[in-house]
């Protein structure tokens, strides 16, 4: 195939990486990196001009919302099932755990940054209760 017509590219590293921006998009691979498992989860973040939609490839995530506003809030979590698109609306706290065979698709606008993306760190009890959620939403997919 002709190099002109079509870019090939992949990732297998851990943590995030974007592989294709284009306009006014980008395309980013999420693996597991041992900062995102759920013990050393410290902080949600929302982008203030985007949505984000994210799409399990393989493995395991589970993606972890906080509501709107100022403050971290109505704290819930959901165990991604591969090939579905889970779409993170603008201006909602989120953050996610992977296994350690779990790879997401991003998609997001190209100039997501942390100029536009406000992180709040976690509090004790919104830890605790992200662990909770990880526990109970999982335990119900292995039924």
């Amino acid at each position: 195939m002709e190099k002109q017509y079509i870019d090939i590219t992949s990732y297998d590293g851990e943590g995030y990486k974007p592989v294709v921006d284009y306009m006014s998009w980008r395309v980013a691979i999420l693996r597991y990196c041992e900062e995102l498992e759920v013990p050393n989860l410290k902080t949600m973040q929302k982008h203030s001009e985007s949505d984000e939609v994210f799409v399990l490839l393989a493995g395991n995530c589970t993606l972890f919302t906080g509501g709107t506003g100022d403050a971290i809030n109505n704290m819930d979590g959901v165990a991604m099932e591969p090939m579905k698109l889970y779409n993170v609306k603008r201006g909602v706290w989120h953050t996610h755990t992977l296994d350690k065979e779990g790879t997401v698709l991003i998609v997001e606008n190209k100039d997501t940054s942390d100029l536009n993306s406000p992180t709040l760190k976690l509090e004790a009890g919104e830890i605790e209760r992200i662990r909770d959620l990880y526990l109970s939403r999982n335990a119900v997919n292995k039924k």
